[in-house]
């Protein structure tokens, strides 16, 4: 299935796994964030969000599937209801200091990267930002928080990873595996696992609690893009500027299958809920979903 559309990032979230219904956020330089609805075998433009001013750079969808988060180059994030498709409200994040949007587990707190080292954490609720960590680094262009809720990574654009305890807003680990921008970070279901994505063509995965480097994967032609854990802890997924779409076994790191649909560079690719699906989305304005092969 693919479908033509002028979107970069996306997120999807199962709204109702019995009739396979998925709601799918995209955000796009165009400055607009799209909500899509896909069901039997469709895919069908839902709300068209305006608001931002510049490009949309993240997209993230809260873990209840209510609220859908943006960040812009506007330095705003901004909440919307994904029933009603309205605005809920917006955040000034101060200059160049929204990248990427992060919900963390329970939804009630988003994480975003600054150009000074820093993860800002905002209050849903309050719209405010509550704290900051600080990883003493450079533009940190990737977060991700692990599903368990204890730690946030994340990855800069000199090629450094920091993982943090949530709970304490302690630096754990600070992790020098890649030499280039870390462009994406995600954790295992189980939250023992981080699978990191640099320009430098790499993936890494990294044993959190040891800070172990546990592989390095090989296979794309140039920088990876995007990295996806799948629910069920067996594969995950990475996409690249070399155009290409591939599927990793977790447990022998060998790659299972790459999709070469996309015509240009593929920035964004996820998982459905069930991990049946694989959706990404790239500069070619496709959006491109797959069946996970088993």
């Amino acid at each position: 299935i693919n479908a033509q559309y002028d979107h970069l990032y996306i997120q999807i979230y199962t709204l109702n796994i019995a009739d396979g219904t998925e709601t799918i956020v995209t955000g796009s330089l165009d400055d607009m964030v799209k909500v899509w609805k896909w069901s039997d075998e469709k895919l069908e433009l839902q709300w068209t969000l305006e608001g931002h001013q510049l490009g949309v750079v993240s997209v993230d969808i809260s873990h209840n599937g209510a609220i859908a988060a943006s960040s812009s180059l506007d330095a705003h994030i901004r909440l919307w209801d994904l029933e009603s498709g309205k605005q809920i409200k917006s955040m000034d994040a101060g200059p160049v200091d929204a990248w990427t949007v992060a919900f963390s587990p329970d939804s009630k707190h988003i994480a975003t990267g600054s150009h000074l080292g820093k993860v800002n954490i905002f209050g849903v609720e309050s719209g405010k930002k509550e704290y900051s960590l600080d990883t003493r680094g450079k533009f940190i262009l990737s977060i991700a928080y692990s599903p368990d809720g204890k730690y946030l990574a994340s990855g800069a654009i000199d090629g450094i990873i920091n993982i943090f305890d949530i709970a304490t807003g302690k630096l754990l680990h600070t992790l020098e595996g890649h030499a280039m921008p870390i462009r994406s970070l995600t954790f295992s279901p189980d939250s023992q696992l981080l699978v990191t994505a640099s320009d430098d063509g790499y993936i890494k995965i990294y044993d959190v609690q040891h800070a172990n480097l546990a592989g390095t994967l090989s296979g794309h032609g140039s920088w990876v893009l995007n990295v996806a854990f799948s629910p069920d802890d067996t594969h995950f997924v990475s996409s690249s500027s070399d155009k290409s779409v591939k599927v990793w076994d977790a447990s022998s790191r060998a790659c299972i299958n790459t999709f070469f649909d996309h015509q240009d560079q593929v920035w964004s690719v996820k998982y459905n809920s069930t991990g049946s699906k694989i959706i990404s989305a790239g500069d070619d304005r496709a959006i491109h979903i797959y069946d996970c092969p088993m």
